[in-house]
């Protein structure tokens, strides 16, 4: 049979991958939602080759549905036999069904000032996190949330922006603790400093507690994630590009490459990932492969990197009964799943509870909960079931999107449970007393 244009699909020999064996259904959880075949990876497979083949139509409403509908969670990854790498699928599958999409203007205009201006551009990103907090604090919010339709109680919802101080950026160098151990450098990503500007304080103090300087970059703002992850992968190609030539420059002082320590999981995949968004440029393949080999998530390098004698304590009461919520972008994505419980169980005073069904997605999935918001929710729903099973005090996580789908899920529970990065919990206990 004639294949169609390839611009329609993601590469064609990779839907072949597929060995329709169902084990992806009981993860995926659109599947689970609706019950529906098409709404599963393997379903989206078969659109995606009826695409290629020509029996659907490349704008088909259908399939275009279900490339959005679908989180990206990765959870299929974990359990396919047959090793299908459905993310980059639908990455490329999303991204090449652009053209054929027509959004509406006012989402079409979002997406545009959203993800040409203001994530690449810290600047920008500085100046409209400054006027969504004024937003939220004047009630201009309120008054304009309306007009985002079914995404207004999202909108609506969307965590208070922290004051100026607390999202100052992390210093351009800071000093290991006691006796130096070694280097890295840190990402400071670009919703992290204004949403979790702690989070990032708290990974750097906890790496110069386990005897590592750090150092940034203040000129870099974003890696690209959240565009490749949305079909946006010519932009996500330029940013990958410039976070390797930022981060080429910060080397030790005898001239060897330093690591960069991520504590975001969706970014820390992304980057680990580069090599593949940049294959077809062989000028760069090379570059995003040594720059991927430095790559680390923060609790990855924590637990391989901390002196075998560190055992920082809490004071029992501080975090209450602790349990983890696994990110999807860290276990399905990064395959790291025992390094965060590892260090949880470093620290003394601490009660821990495992959660049920900890690597279910919560529903977050960058910008889905904003996006699809009811969708979101119902995703959300049963991991507060699972937190109930657990009488947690505090759920930790290790990912800005996650973090705040469970703030807001909590919040509309009306639950008195904290939410905090594995970074917070470390950099508590690692304080001298």
């Amino acid at each position: 049979m004639r294949l169609a244009d390839p611009k329609t699909l993601v590469e064609y020999t990779a839907t072949l991958d597929c060995i329709h064996c169902g084990l992806c259904l009981r993860t995926c959880p659109t599947f689970q939602l609706t019950g529906n075949e098409a709404s599963s990876p393997r379903g989206r497979i078969y659109l995606m080759r009826g695409v290629a083949e020509g029996e659907i139509a490349g704008d088909d409403a259908t399939y275009h549905d279900e490339l959005e509908f679908c989180l990206g969670c990765r959870n299929c990854e974990s359990v396919c036999p047959a090793g299908v790498r459905f993310g980059e699928m639908m990455e490329v599958a999303r991204d090449r069904a652009a053209d054929s999409v027509k959004r509406p203007w006012l989402e079409a205009l979002a997406r545009w000032i959203g993800f040409e201006l203001v994530l690449p551009n810290r600047t920008l990103m500085r100046w409209s996190m400054d006027l969504l907090g004024f937003a939220q604090r004047s009630g201009l919010l309120r008054r304009v949330a309306p007009l985002f339709g079914a995404r207004k109680d999202a909108l609506l919802a969307f965590p208070k922006v922290p004051s100026k101080a607390e999202r100052e950026l992390l210093p351009i160098r800071t000093p290991a603790r006691g006796e130096e151990h070694g280097e890295v450098t840190v990402l400071e990503g670009c919703v992290m400093p204004e949403m979790f500007g702690r989070v990032n304080r708290a990974t750097v103090e906890t790496l110069s507690a386990i005897g590592f300087a750090t150092r940034t970059c203040g000129s870099h703002a974003c890696c690209g994630a959240l565009h490749a992850h949305n079909g946006e992968l010519d932009g996500a190609r330029a940013l990958a590009k410039n976070t390797i030539v930022a981060f080429e420059g910060l080397t030790s002082s005898d001239g060897v490459p330093l690591p960069v320590i991520v504590n975001s999981a969706g970014c820390g995949a992304h980057m680990k990932e580069y090599p593949r968004l940049l294959a077809a440029e062989p000028e760069w393949r090379a570059r995003a492969q040594a720059f991927s080999q430095r790559v680390f998530d923060f609790s990855e390098f924590v637990a391989a990197h901390a002196p075998a004698d560190w055992r920082p304590r809490v004071d029992p009461g501080t975090f209450g009964r602790v349990t983890y919520d696994d990110p999807c972008h860290l276990c399905h994505g990064q395959q790291i799943r025992k390094q965060p419980r590892e260090l949880l169980k470093r620290v003394q005073g601490l009660e821990q509870v495992e959660l049920p069904h900890s690597e279910q997605c919560c529903g977050s999935a960058g910008i889905y909960s904003m996006l699809r918001p009811s969708d979101s929710n119902a995703v959300f729903e049963p991991k507060l079931a699972d937190l109930a099973e657990t009488r947690a005090d505090t759920l930790v996580t290790a990912n800005p999107g996650c973090h705040m789908q469970w703030d807001m899920g909590l919040d509309r529970a009306v639950l008195d449970v904290r939410v905090v990065h594995i970074a917070e919990v470390l950099a508590e206990a690692s304080r001298p007393r």
